[in-house]
């Protein structure tokens, strides 16, 4: 599976039925609901990386990912948006990316 497979999936339950896929029930709830579900997913990787627990971050960064791109679907913000941001930062420096920041 590659990131944009995933995307590709996601944006396509878009039109699915919210009872019977995940996806489709968290892009009905709209933006906010997609960003908390980002959220706690973050935090919850944020805690098995802290213990050391390998298994339990791969896990928990699955679900990071997941909950990203169904984020971004949320927000209409592609997935190729996303990696030409990347790659406009693998010109400069990250000190430098940063302070360019507004």
């Amino acid at each position: 599976m590659n990131l944009d497979d995933l995307f590709e999936t996601i944006t396509a339950r878009r039109s699915a039925d919210p009872n019977s896929s995940w996806t489709a029930q968290l892009l009905a709830k709209g933006p906010e609901k997609c960003a908390e579900k980002f959220g706690e997913e973050a935090i919850e990787a944020i805690i098995e990386a802290a213990k050391g627990n390998k298994a339990g971050l791969t896990s928990e960064a699955a679900d990071v990912l997941y909950h990203l791109l169904v984020m971004l679907a949320a927000c209409d913000v592609t997935l190729d948006e996303v990696l030409a941001e990347l790659a406009k930062r693998q010109t400069q420096s990250g000190i430098a990316e940063k302070a360019n920041r507004s």
